[in-house]
């Protein structure tokens, strides 16, 4: 019989619950106890809709990272959180910088934020020193397993492993951080005994880091964990995901564990090796349902593949997602509006686990028993395979016709400098945004009633340019440089544009978490791609109407579209990438034909696409950055072109980015406290660059004065003449009553910085 498990279901809620519980706890607008009840009630909820599984997750769920969990669990705190805080309380002192906002606690320096592997899914970076030490606090697991328990529930604890904690953390002194592993495990130890206690049968332990490229010395972690621990009591399931584990394939084949999960979706051709080289008592747990994408999975081609493997496993076979469902939205039922063909190729959360339950009774009972599922799985991706709609010849043409110097602009960056400089005469140190201002309580509620058809159109498009006018008034009056319109009219920067492309389909609620509440509704790319009409020009020919300065044209770029998409799988991604920079492309053409002068095109996603391992690198940003270019290169040496990147460290993959060839990055670095400019030091960026120095994931103001030193930092490192002022992202999750004294502060802080250059 083949046992089905998850390795973990979407936190925050069929309609977002976890979201408005955790923003209303934050503002003070109700207790701890209320939010502690929301969870609970997310548990049961989760619990139930998976309980036709064998092993259900528990510790899969959080108020806002599981790595931040983990290091709660290991008493893992910076030192600058408020001791006499309670445990939640620290707990969002890092991963915000406060908890309440009418909290007596102080408020302190988040934790860094960066990418989860290849997802956009955002953790908080542990921190560890020399004198790291861990201690368990097991009371939040422990509670949810007597929870999950009490409702009849086969527990299956979730916990991040100990070998792939420390890789995923940072060093804040410089010191190794393997040569905390041994107190590290022993805690570990003591965690597993605890479970044990608590009659656990199976642990999922995570380490993702074996589809990495592991040196020696971490394998040799990894080798060392794992001997250790293999005197507990409890039977540990060693779980990867998100690629193949190649080199590290027989490594995780010999760990001394009950069982091994590997993502079967990008690691199928390893499957067979798995099979012949695990232990004949191990465990060997297939993810054979995509938990990245939204697409229908081929039942009958994956009975086919696995019924020799059961054959031959028995009752070793246990099935799962690739991954944590964290990745896709809920409960596909929840959706009313989509259309009806396009929702048949599709799976959420909850109609994964009911494939996951059509293939384990197929192989326990024969295909027979869900005959029906599997005729209609059939009848959906022939329907889909064959659709008219996901095809369109003048775009693939367009494609195939692209020529190298469609990415290339006219003259050097040195040529465009001098130009541009005499245009705009921008002082040192010029200042601006992102590109989003506050998305207010009524912007969203004018956007609604607009889109259920209360609010008449003419009365909508009066609406946002009052709220366009309002945000270039207060920019006027703050003083920055170069302004932005604020986005006002846009729900996000990729459903908008999204919205008016072809080839996109958008749901209601297929809502995914990003980080903490931050929630992202990815459009799903079903065809071919192609821009029917402009979609910004107006607004931005508008902004820049009302005031004498520049005013940026604000665009998302093609490899973020794609990456933050759910993308078909029908083609490659290169290809579907080349069709939405031409349809970029043009809007970049047409925005410098109206009169826009400075055109920013962020490319927030370009380093989360890079393949998890190295020696994959250059074949994808080849055709990202070359996707890039396409998109941006169209222009005349006068207008200036920007781009953005948020929360990615690029340090390794600076000459690609430097090869973008945009007259002006902006991107993150108040976080890591200028830490991402250190590979200025040995690299000789050649453009113009704004670290950003406002942490705006964080309701705290920057001081003038810390700003000041930040931007020191920058300019031991890059030329003054060369640096902008910004912030990290988008202005559009703060309040005015932050976003105004932050800017203001910036301005000041560039002033201070231009009065104290040298003669």
């Amino acid at each position: 019989m083949a046992t089905t498990h998850n390795l973990g279901f979407p936190r925050i809620g069929k309609n977002r619950e976890l979201k408005f519980a955790l923003e209303s706890f934050w503002r003070g607008d109700s207790s701890q106890q209320a939010l502690q009840q929301t969870g609970q009630t997310l548990r049961q909820t989760h619990w139930q809709a998976q309980n036709q599984l064998d092993y259900l997750p528990v510790g899969d769920f959080s108020f806002y990272d599981h790595v931040l969990d983990a290091s709660a669990l290991l008493g893992n705190f910076p030192s600058r959180v408020n001791d006499q805080a309670n445990d939640l309380d620290k707990y969002f002192q890092v991963a915000r910088g406060q908890s309440q906002s009418e909290s007596a606690c102080q408020h302190i320096s988040a934790g860094e934020m960066t990418k989860w592997f290849d997802t956009n899914y955002h953790y908080i970076v542990p921190e560890f020193d020399a004198d790291t030490s861990f201690s368990l606090h097991a009371s939040r697991l422990l509670s949810q397993i007597s929870e999950a328990k009490q409702q009849g529930i086969k527990v299956k604890p979730v916990i991040v492993g100990p070998v792939s904690y420390l890789w995923l953390g940072k060093s804040k002194d410089g010191s190794n951080k393997l040569d905390l592993l041994d107190d590290l495990v022993a805690t570990y130890e003591q965690l597993l005994l605890a479970l044990d206690k608590e009659g656990i049968e199976w642990v999922q332990i995570d380490e993702p880091i074996l589809v990495t490229e592991l040196d020696q010395q971490w394998q040799h972690a990894l080798k060392q964990a794992y001997f250790a621990l293999n005197k507990a009591p409890v039977k540990l399931l060693l779980t990867s995901y998100f690629g193949e584990l190649k080199e590290n394939l027989h490594l995780a084949c010999e760990l001394p564990v009950a069982g091994l999960h590997i993502d079967a979706i990008n690691a199928f051709t390893e499957v067979t090796n798995v099979v012949d080289w695990l232990a004949p008592h191990k465990v060997l747990s297939l993810g054979v349902i995509n938990g990245r994408n939204i697409w229908k999975t081929d039942l009958n081609a994956t009975l086919d593949w696995l019924e020799p493997l059961q054959a031959r496993l028995k009752v070793r076979l246990w099935l799962a997602p690739s991954c944590s469902l964290l990745h896709v939205p809920v409960d596909l039922d929840s959706e009313n509006e989509l259309d009806d063909e396009i929702q048949s190729w599709l799976a959420f959360a909850v109609q994964k686990l009911d494939e996951l339950s059509i293939l384990a009774a197929a192989l326990n009972e024969g295909r027979e028993a869900v005959a029906e599922e599997l005729v209609l799985n059939a009848f959906a991706l022939q329907s889909r395979q064959n659709s008219s709609r996901v095809h369109n010849s003048k775009v693939k043409a367009r494609v195939k016709a692209i020529e190298p110097a469609l990415a290339n602009r006219q003259s050097t960056y040195q040529q465009r400098a001098k130009v541009q400089q005499q245009r705009f005469n921008l002082p040192l140190f010029p200042t601006t945004t992102i590109g989003s201002f506050p998305q207010t309580a009524e912007i969203r509620q004018a956007r609604k009633r607009y889109r259920l058809g209360k609010l008449e159109e003419s009365d909508y498009q009066q609406f946002i340019k009052n709220e366009i006018k309002y945000a270039i008034e207060q920019q006027e009056v703050i003083g920055l440089d170069v302004l932005v319109h604020g986005e006002a009219e846009r729900n996000d920067m990729v459903e908008y544009f999204g919205q008016q492309l072809d080839g996109y389909a958008f749901s209601q609620f297929g809502w995914v978490q990003s980080y903490g509440s931050r929630c992202v509704k990815p459009p799903i790319i079903y065809g071919d791609i192609s821009r029917p009409k402009p979609m910004t020009v107006d607004w931005a020919v508008y902004a820049q109407s009302l005031s004498d300065k520049p005013v940026k044209g604000m665009l998302t770029g093609p490899v973020t579209i794609l990456n933050w998409s759910f993308v078909r799988d029908d083609q490659p991604r290169s290809q579907t990438c080349q069709q939405i920079a031409l349809a970029i492309r043009d809007e970049v053409q047409d925005l410098e034909q109206a009169g826009i002068s400075i055109i920013q095109i962020d490319e927030a996603a370009l380093r989360e696409g890079l393949p998890l391992r190295q020696s994959q690198w250059q074949a994808y940003l080849d055709w990202a950055v070359n996707s890039y270019k396409i998109s941006a290169n169209g222009v005349s040496d006068e207008t200036q072109i920007h781009t953005h990147m948020c929360y990615s460290e690029f340090n390794d993959i600076i000459e690609a980015i430097a090869d973008m060839d945009a007259d002006v990055i902006t991107i993150e670095t108040s976080r890591s406290d200028m830490e991402l400019l250190d590979v200025f030091k040995e690299f000789d960026y050649p453009n113009e660059i704004g670290p950003g120095v406002y942490d705006i994931h964080s309701p705290n103001i920057p001081t003038v004065e810390q700003i000041v030193l930040l931007m020191k930092k920058a300019s031991q490192r890059i030329p003054a003449e060369r640096l902008w002022v910004n912030p990290d992202c988008g202005l559009k999750t703060r309040g005015w009553k932050e976003v105004k004294p932050a800017l203001t502060a910036m301005v000041t802080a560039s002033l201070i910085l231009r009065n104290s250059l040298p003669e």
